[in-house]
């Protein structure tokens, strides 16, 4: 069940779960990646920029830990009109969360759009976990390795959409949070 980011409160006399946001350019696999965190299709999918709008809030759990996933739509820096709304939402998430999961089309590389992003997220000084997608064989796994480049750290090579790495990928969210 998705609710938005404003309405996710705390339990009476429970501590507030930790926030992850997923965060990207559009079409780059972000709510696929979200959908296999979940382990169902929660989040809506679609090869056409601009599915996702809003921020979207779901409870998540990986190896006994619970915390809030965000699914943000496509961060457009250069954006006008709806794009420029949409990319304020992420940005937005990115204030709220305490990991930020940057995911990047790894078949594509790092692009201008992504080295902005990265910019922006550097100011957040906010962990950020690199997710090089569409990784779906270990022949494509050096696309990912030249992610290195982007400055974030290791890029963790995933497949959101057969689920490859994205267990390490969890793991490396874990260790990032507070």
């Amino acid at each position: 069940m998705s609710e938005p980011v404003e309405t996710v409160e705390a339990e009476a006399g429970q501590p507030p779960l930790p926030v992850v946001a997923v965060v990207g350019r559009p079409n780059v696999g972000k709510s696929t990646l979200v959908n296999r965190i979940l382990g169902r299709r929660e989040a809506v999918v679609e090869d056409v920029p601009g599915v996702t709008r809003d921020r979207v809030a779901y409870d998540a759990e990986w190896a006994g830990q619970t915390f809030t996933l965000l699914d943000t739509g496509g961060w457009d820096p250069e954006g006008e009109g709806m794009a420029a709304r949409i990319t304020a939402q992420a940005e937005v998430a990115v204030v709220a969360a305490d990991v930020v999961v940057f995911v990047v089309d790894s078949t594509v590389g790092a692009t201008d759009a992504d080295e902005a992003v990265v910019r922006v997220l550097r100011r957040a000084a906010k962990p950020v976990v690199l997710a090089a997608n569409k990784v779906d064989n270990a022949a494509s796994e050096a696309e990912a390795a030249a992610l290195w480049n982007l400055g974030l750290g290791e890029p963790h090579p995933v497949s959101a959409l057969h689920g490859r790495g994205s267990g390490d990928l969890l793991d490396a969210v874990l260790e990032a949070l507070p």
